[in-house]
């Protein structure tokens, strides 16, 4: 059988891998609850972006048009966010606040992303196909600002954090798990256990970067609402970017911008509640 000393152990490991898990999934800001009226108007916005006959229309721009209408919007949103990014950063030690803004030539289909380059640089690209798919500034604004979010919010690192501690904590489990059934049949093939084991590590690396995605995506979206209000463009007209009825995969099977940033009702009334809050303290809240 299994020692008591070893069973303490594997409860403390595991407790502690838990509490990692939660600290590297909590957000920066809280998001705002919302009230029966911002649920209300964001079912109707939603139900009226889902229908092609009441969705809000917009005028096809060239590739060309497209660019330089993004490059505006750029040019009004950047200094904005990064002073909003150095406000809320200054207790974080050499955070770089210096966010790239770049039109990514190389992928063809729509999507707008937040990463590091090698040097370990916040960027934000933009493809060409989402920038003339967009139906006004405001939309591109909304989105700009999101993205930048992510990157305030630390969200890929702390989605690193939790893709360790899931892994860990999975790995930890199937361990045990193997060590009782040793235990209980010592003659049992074990021949497996070192595939299960990746399986394990894997599985939970995948549960554990996922666990607070849609959290993270809700947080963006409260600092994209503060970044789009403050820049002087309409973060509720540009939310409704998020609300079209688009698919969740690309022709090629991957996921869409809109798989990664799923479209719901509750993205709007957040959005709604966030700028009630600013109107009212001036400012998002911070945990």
């Amino acid at each position: 059988m299994i020692s008591s000393r070893f069973r303490v152990f594997a409860r403390r490991a595991l407790g502690a891998l838990a509490v990692l898990s939660v600290s590297a999934c909590s957000t920066t800001y809280a998001v705002p609850d919302a009230s029966e009226e911002h649920v209300s108007v964001a079912a109707s916005m939603f139900a009226e972006e889902q229908n092609p006959t009441t969705a809000v229309a917009g005028r096809r721009l060239s590739d060309q048009q497209a660019v330089a209408q993004f490059r505006q919007v750029v040019s009004r949103v950047e200094p904005v966010a990064e002073r909003f990014c150095k406000q809320e950063t200054a207790d974080r030690e050499n955070f770089d606040c210096d966010i790239q803004i770049v039109v990514d030539t190389s992928m063809e289909g729509r999507n707008a992303y937040q990463t590091y380059n090698d040097a370990g640089k916040p960027v934000v690209g933009f493809t060409i196909p989402m920038i003339a798919d967009a139906r006004n500034p405001d939309e591109l604004a909304f989105v700009l600002g999101h993205e930048m979010g992510h990157h305030i919010g630390q969200h890929s690192h702390k989605q690193q954090q939790q893709a360790v501690a899931g892994a860990l904590i999975l790995g930890a489990l199937t361990a045990y798990g193997q060590a009782s059934a040793t235990a209980a049949n010592p003659y049992r093939y074990t021949g497996n256990d070192q595939r299960d084991m990746q399986n394990s590590i894997e599985l939970g690396a995948g549960v554990g970067q996922m666990a607070y995605s849609q959290t993270y995506e809700l947080e963006s979206d409260v600092i994209g609402t503060a970044i789009t209000k403050a820049a002087g463009y309409d973060p509720v007209k540009g939310a409704r970017f998020f609300a079209r009825p688009e698919g969740k995969r690309t022709a090629n099977g991957r996921l869409s911008f809109w798989g990664t940033h799923p479209p719901d009702e509750k993205r709007l009334a957040t959005v709604l509640a966030t700028i009630e809050g600013i109107e009212v303290s001036g400012g998002i809240s911070r945990r």
